[in-house]
């Protein structure tokens, strides 16, 4: 199958599930949509609110908006399966899914550390944060968070898209680059070698994350104010953290090292559980837990307008 233009996939990860189409649909859509409302409410809450475009809010308005990017290189697809007799997604379609997906995967462990360091500027170096932690320097991790993470999703889809492919079914119910390069009747041994140095690279800023938050922990416990601080803006962050690693990691075993055997509706959830869970708790746990968005939320979003005192 050289002609990779005239080359279509076909998903099985729906199959067992076309009976109870209609129910999957309204829950996926009912979850799409929520997750999509409730990352929005936090972006513009931080956008609207000059008090909060501190860079600790920037880089969570940057982390709902990659959820958004991440939920919608799922739902979109699985909605239209769901109602469709055939799940099938060409090859330019399924590399597109790829990118996306691992752009996302990419974007929230790079954001997750850049959080992490800001953190640690903030509770173990306070006098110096506002020096150190300048908009420019918030900008310039951005892009390098951003850039960073294209550069990893390119190199990964140049690999892949350079295998000739002997088979075309997708054993999930969306793209991922390992299903794709199961399907290579070539050596792979580029794209294992490039699959290691991304999880060392990951690892490693894991290794810096888990650094900065040992770091933490002893400043919190010396003083007061650093263990407030670490309570409202660093538990939201581990939480965030061990939530979006444990979902990654169960999609990453189970499509090495997964049964066949198990049902189809489980296999589903632990491989999509990194794009469906960690978009949509992300904004809750920081929106509850942070005073400063908690308040602004609900006084924009429930604001009702003042009906003024007549005069005796």
């Amino acid at each position: 199958m050289q002609n990779h233009s005239e080359l279509v996939f076909v998903l099985q990860g729906l199959n067992d599930s076309l009976t109870n189409r209609h129910l999957y649909f309204s829950l996926a859509l009912m979850s799409y949509l929520f997750t999509i409302l409730v990352n929005l409410m936090l972006v513009v809450t931080i956008c609207l609110e000059r008090s909060l475009h501190e860079p600790i809010y920037i880089f969570l308005c940057n982390l709902c908006l990659n959820g958004i990017f991440g939920a919608s290189s799922f739902y979109p697809k699985l909605l239209h399966d769901l109602l469709a007799d055939s799940h099938v997604i060409t090859y330019s379609g399924c590399l597109t899914q790829i990118f996306v997906v691992y752009s996302y995967v990419f974007c929230e462990f790079t954001s997750l550390t850049v959080m992490a360091y800001d953190r640690y500027l903030a509770i173990c170096r306070p006098l110096q944060y506002r020096t150190l932690m300048t908009m420019q320097k918030v900008a310039q991790l951005l892009f390098l968070t951003w850039s960073f993470t294209i550069l990893e999703s390119v190199v990964g889809i140049t690999l892949t898209s350079q295998l000739p492919l002997c088979g075309r079914h997708v054993s999930k119910i969306f793209c991922t680059n390992w299903e794709v390069v199961k399907l290579s009747c070539s050596d792979t041994t580029v794209n294992n070698i490039y699959g290691f140095v991304l999880i060392v690279s990951h690892l490693s800023q894991t290794g810096l994350i888990l650094v900065s938050y040992t770091h933490l922990v002893r400043a919190s416990l010396r003083m007061q104010s650093s263990r407030k601080k670490f309570v409202q803006t660093c538990l939201p962050h581990l939480i965030t953290l061990l939530v979006f690693t444990s979902s990654l990691m169960f999609d990453i075993m189970y499509s090495r090292y997964g049964s066949e055997s198990t049902l189809q509706e489980l296999q589903n959830a632990l491989a999509a559980e990194f794009l469906i869970v960690s978009p949509l708790i992300n904004p809750i746990i920081y929106g509850l837990n942070l005073h400063q968005i908690r308040s602004r939320m609900f006084r924009n979003f429930t604001h009702k307008p003042v009906v003024p005192k007549p005069q005796s």
